[in-house]
């Protein structure tokens, strides 16, 4: 674990602020989700909660039937990081942070989709740019914005229809498969 040096005191409520350096380098927004744990040795741990990554395998199975049915790579991500990878190599992706172009399209609760030679490139990780998006399609949950599913582009090929069509229908799956 990483000292930062910051020290800071719980109020009268119980209530500790987290520093805005941290909130910001760790991607922690107001109403995010955090896991608590305890240590033995008296340490208390936050850590990001992810819904999407309570997935595990199931995500990995969806990204590799993605893959087969459209031919072209998938992932799927939370809000941070690359959650499931298939037809691309997983090593480049697997828990890498998205990127931040990436991370707006998610935010914003719109499907991009890659239309040609002018479209605005996205890069899916962060420092990875041999990868870029096809199709991005939000994963809704409870109106929260939770993950996205993606195809990656080949050579910039412009997606089509039922790229499009088939990253929404698996976003929507997942994000009604979280709420229930």
């Amino acid at each position: 674990m990483k000292a930062t040096g910051i020290v800071r005191r719980i109020d009268d409520l119980g209530r500790v602020v987290i520093p805005k350096e941290i909130r910001r380098t760790m991607r922690i927004r107001e109403g995010d989700p955090l896991e608590i744990y305890t240590e033995k040795d008296g340490e208390v741990i936050f850590k990001k909660y992810s819904p999407i990554g309570e997935l595990g395998d199931f995500a990995t199975e969806y990204a590799e039937t993605l893959a087969k049915t459209s031919g072209y790579g998938a992932c799927i991500t939370d809000r941070d990081v690359i959650i499931a990878v298939s037809g691309v190599p997983k090593k480049e992706l697997i828990e890498k942070r998205i990127s931040p172009e990436l991370e707006s399209v998610i935010v914003e609760k719109n499907t991009y989709v890659n239309e040609g030679s002018n479209a605005k490139k996205i890069t899916v990780a962060e420092g990875v740019d041999k990868y870029s998006a096809g199709v991005v399609a939000p994963i809704i949950s409870e109106g929260d914005t939770i993950g996205s599913v993606i195809f990656f582009s080949q050579n910039d090929a412009p997606m089509g229809e039922v790229e499009n069509k088939l990253a929404q229908s698996a976003a929507n799956f997942l994000g009604r498969h979280m709420e229930s």
